[in-house]
């Protein structure tokens, strides 16, 4: 794993360790940053422009049982499968494979049918949840727009690595399609965190007041994000 430096120096530290370490160059920081990826399950280390290879390998070495054990924790990646039980808008529904129909997938009482033969389940129950995120989120987000006096111009789901959601300057939000597989408590917060983003391009006490407003139990919703995120990348 290679980075060049603003000194013009480059470094490697892959060989080092027999486990993948995904290196970034900071411009900004001052010391050394270590964090989990969730989604690509392997430790990510934050570079200071200045830092030298023997001191990120040893930075790297010290927190080896943090690594180890935080990675040991995470939850074991699966797909979904027939008879599986899932957090679906809020509503727990059970899937449900029905290879013999020829409706592709689609949601009754509380049950998510998926026809088709089994090897192609897992991607069609997650197309399904994207084609439903990008409708259900789109509907809610515009109603939130609407009560701070702001115009939404467009919905995106997108596979992201950490980010649940996130709001451009030309007011557009884009959503982790993962969020649809949290409790309803937390898609409302992030749904009005991300539209509160529409009026306030920050994240000061203005900014958390709208937030409130929207939805006043928000904290409920950010604590369990904090708490339990990972768990949402179970599903790849």
């Amino acid at each position: 794993m290679k980075i060049t430096l603003l000194t013009g120096k480059t470094f490697d530290i892959s060989e080092a360790f027999d486990f993948d370490i995904k290196i970034v160059q900071s411009s900004s920081s001052r010391k050394l940053i270590l964090r989990i990826d969730n989604k690509e399950r392997i430790p990510v280390l934050s570079v200071p422009k200045y830092c030298s290879r023997k001191r990120a390998i040893d930075f790297v070495n010290e927190n080896m049982d943090w690594i180890i054990n935080t990675l040991g924790r995470l939850p074991q990646i699966r797909q979904f499968t027939d008879g599986d039980k899932i957090l679906l808008f809020g509503q727990e529904v059970t899937v449900r494979h029905n290879a013999e129909a020829r409706r592709g997938v689609w949601l009754e009482d509380n049950t998510l049918y998926v026809s088709g033969a089994p090897e192609f389940l897992h991607r069609r129950v997650r197309d399904y949840i994207k084609k439903r995120a990008a409708e259900e989120f789109y509907k809610k987000s515009a109603e939130l727009a609407g009560r701070i006096g702001c115009k939404l111009n467009g919905v995106s789901i997108k596979d992201t690595k950490s980010r649940w959601g996130s709001c451009s300057s030309l007011n557009h939000i884009n959503y982790s399609w993962r969020i649809a597989l949290a409790p309803q408590y937390v898609i409302d917060y992030l749904m009005a965190h991300e539209v509160s983003h529409l009026l306030h391009q920050d994240h000061s006490e203005s900014f958390w007041k709208c937030v409130a407003e929207l939805y006043p139990n928000w904290k409920e919703g950010r604590d369990w994000l904090k708490k339990h995120s990972k768990n949402l990348y179970i599903y790849q």
